[in-house]
């Protein structure tokens, strides 16, 4: 026993450098938020007044939270979606054996690795030079106050449709292929082999995919700030950037990490409910 204990305490002690980071980098900054989110805190002075659930319900009578809420449940809704959808059918369509499927999918997976700064530039470029010359408009996506948020799902599902479709691919190389074989004989086609097959089978991808990007689309920050910077005006502002906005512009510290602790916990219960869901339809073979 004493041996055992040893080798486990030994394993352990391989952790502690990352349970250290973890702990400076993310668990004492959270609990030092949840403090000042109750304080009417500037962000800069050294001293500050706890206010208890003032900021809570200067929040709820904040009219101009409507749109940055509105925008973070449209991109999440939209990019989760279509990610996932593309992802699937590209990872069945290349589940197939042909020549050179292994250069089709790192072309499709290759957008994934690039830099979001260039990725938002690229596409920025798209949308304002090349885009309106196309389709005779006058401004593109993304200087449109009405199709804004559409320009930044764009560029999300280009980006992250790859890292998806490999999930996937990864989940249908554990399909027994008997089970298609059995199917096949049977009569089923293709698309009732989709259904009954891959689509039951593939659920423990969706469980991990679906409140993976549920979760990413929800805390958007990154497209907004780097492609638009929240505009034109405050059109493609999300949760994120209105509590980065609180936090640091404004000087309301206090504020911000009040909205940022009702965003927290918001993410939480949606991708705890909707991992729970996925995961009773999970089936075993």
């Amino acid at each position: 026993m004493r041996k055992k204990h040893k080798a486990e305490l030994i394993k352990f002690t391989f952790l502690l450098p990352a349970l250290l980071f973890f702990t400076v980098v993310v668990i004492v900054p959270f609990f030092r938020g949840i403090n000042i989110a109750f304080t009417n805190w500037n962000g800069i002075d050294a001293t500050y007044d706890y206010v208890g659930l003032h900021n809570l319900f200067l929040m709820f009578q904040d009219s101009e939270i409507v749109t940055p809420l509105k925008n973070t449940l449209f991109y999440a809704i939209v990019t989760t979606f279509f990610v996932n959808v593309f992802g699937l059918l590209l990872a069945v369509a290349l589940n197939e054996k042909f020549r050179g499927v292994n250069l089709l999918k790192s072309f499709i997976f290759m957008p994934m690795v690039i830099s979001l700064v260039l990725a938002s530039i690229i596409w920025r470029y798209l949308f304002s030079d090349i885009y309106p010359v196309l389709f005779h408009t006058d401004g593109g996506l993304l200087g449109n106050p009405s199709t804004v948020m559409i320009g930044l799902c764009v560029i999300a599902i280009w980006k992250e449709t790859g890292l998806a479709m490999v999930i996937y691919y990864a989940g249908l190389q554990t399909i027994p292929k008997d089970m298609y074989e059995a199917a096949e004989i049977d009569g089923a086609k293709r698309v009732q082999r989709f259904f009954k097959i891959t689509v039951p089978l593939l659920i423990p991808a969706f469980t991990y995919c679906i409140p993976l990007w549920l979760g990413t689309g929800l805390r958007q920050f990154d497209y907004s700030m780097v492609a638009t910077k929240g505009g034109p005006g405050r059109a493609s502002e999300t949760m994120a950037m209105y509590v980065y906005n609180y936090e640091f512009p404004y000087f309301k510290a206090g504020y911000g990490q009040m909205a940022a602790l009702v965003l927290f916990f918001m993410i939480l219960l949606i991708t705890v409910f909707i991992t729970r869901a996925l995961r009773k339809g999970e089936v075993e073979y």
